[in-house]
């Protein structure tokens, strides 16, 4: 025979999501990303460090502190508002306890997770480790934004719906293809990294059940996680290369099923720019009670309403946030502290109705004991909003009754923060501000500002990481 059959050659394998993400990390530039995703991205850096400044004046940030220092030693990298440096690795989680510690951190909507709260404390360990300029850092930061949307995306905010915190689930990938971009990881071995990511990858919702603090450490984690994920790959370790759409890779694992949006999700990576999908919070309470807040304050506005004259409110959610901010009622009508308070919406609802705001004030123990506001929290339910267009905003409304029998509807469909609401440059320093300047002075804070907003133009951290340490 003249002609040689071909039906035995191997096919070449198609590249995984591991692979894709890999390929897109070695080649990125900071050049290749437009001006205002970097401008986007400087304000969730500032404001990111704004609430780990805040957090500082909290006894989870002390304790927190002495238990990581004791188990750690000293090192060479600054504890945001702190004197204290760290180890890389033990930086990074102490870091990510302080961003996310009082849950004002921002959150991509879509995917459900708060980006920031991994990705800053990883840029500034990593960073000053590998002497990078601060575009270099800016350029992981927003790689590690980018990548954590998309893998995020897939789930479809299904992760958080059966118990798992996306923030860690996820988080850890993002950063540690930012490590390794750091760190010059080539193609293969920063494949191999988010392979031996997945066997870290981790985060209970167990926390709502009794407002423990544990939700609090799973950014940080995760930031820690990924540096000795991109280092082992570095040293050679073998990673799984589909860590995300394998048999047991991520969403198998976890969702029991690989979501088709899989093999699209990162099609346009490089072009549309997740980073401008991340919210900034208006509120510290978790992002699916934002809309309602701002609801009710406008009724209560338009209206000329008094908490007084309130019988009823009915929030508008969607069922699958139920799970989280909602049930069980009984519970959320009593927070037993700031952090069960932050997770109610029966107790936002009310304590904006008695107060007119939310603010970290309203988390304080004597709102929390508050009679008139725990009186107003037996008067606010919840119900199904078949108008929410979760998971693509963080939709929300109230159906309001008063005694003298009025009745008022009003929703907010997209979240204040959100794409399309993003915060203004001048509403985000006003907010890093009143944060910061809770636990350091007005000149330290306008100077770690500066660093943020000035930080393409440095060449290192070291104005940086002079400015978030006291």
């Amino acid at each position: 025979m003249s002609a040689v059959s071909t039906d035995h050659e191997p096919r070449p394998r198609a590249q995984s999501m591991a692979e894709r993400l890999a390929g897109f990390a070695a080649g990125f530039e900071l050049a290749a990303v437009p001006e205002p995703v970097r401008a986007y991205a400087r304000l969730c850096m500032a404001d990111a460090l704004g609430i780990a400044f805040a957090s500082q004046g909290f006894d989870f940030a002390a304790r927190s502190t002495a238990a990581i220092a004791g188990l750690a030693g000293e090192g060479a990298h600054p504890v945001i508002g702190s004197d204290l440096r760290l180890p890389a690795r033990d930086a990074a989680l102490l870091n990510g306890i302080l961003v996310h510690g009082l849950d004002f951190d921002d959150t991509h909507v879509g995917a459900v997770i708060h980006c920031s709260t991994s990705a800053l404390p990883l840029v500034l360990v990593e960073g000053q480790r590998n002497g990078v300029s601060g575009a270099e850092a800016l350029a992981a930061f927003i790689l590690a934004l980018e990548a954590d949307a998309r893998i995020g995306l897939v789930a479809e905010g299904m992760l958080q719906k059966i118990g798992f915190h996306p923030t860690g689930m996820v988080g850890i990938f993002g950063c540690t293809l930012a490590s390794g971009w750091l760190g010059g990881l080539d193609p293969e071995p920063l494949a191999r990294a988010q392979g031996i990511a997945l066997s870290m990858a981790g985060g209970s919702l167990e926390f709502l059940e009794d407002g423990s603090w544990t939700k609090r450490m799973h950014p940080g984690w995760a930031a820690s996680s990924a540096i000795t994920a991109s280092a082992l790959a570095a040293g050679g370790f073998k990673g799984p290369l589909n860590a995300y759409e394998g048999r047991y890779g991520l969403y198998s694992l976890y969702l029991r099923e690989t979501p088709e949006r899989v093999e699209t999700v990162l099609d346009d990576l490089g072009e549309a720019w997740e980073v401008l999908r991340v919210a900034i919070k208006p509120y510290p309470v978790c992002h699916f009670n934002h809309s309602s807040i701002d609801a009710m304050l406008h009724v209560m506005r338009e209206h000329g309403l008094q908490p007084g004259d309130i019988s009823r409110v009915t929030a508008l959610i969607h069922e699958k946030q139920a799970d989280v901010v909602a049930r069980p009622e009984s519970a959320k009508r009593r927070p037993a502290n700031e952090y069960e308070g932050k997770f109610s919406l029966q107790f936002a609802v009310a304590a904006a109705i008695v107060r007119g705001r939310f603010t970290l004030d309203e988390l304080e123990q004597d709102a929390l004991e508050d009679p008139e506001v725990l009186a107003m929290c037996d008067r606010v339910t919840f119900a199904h909003d078949e108008m929410s267009r979760y998971p693509e905003y963080y939709s929300g409304g109230v159906m309001v009754e008063t005694r003298d029998g009025g009745q008022w509807v009003h929703r907010e469909p997209i979240n204040r923060g959100a794409e399309g609401r993003a915060l203004t440059e001048s509403q985000v320093l006003e907010k890093f501000m009143g944060n910061a300047t809770r636990t350091i002075s007005e000149a330290q804070a306008r100077r770690a500002w500066e660093a943020v907003m000035q930080l393409e133009s440095a060449p290192d951290l070291s104005e940086l990481l002079d400015a978030i340490a006291r």
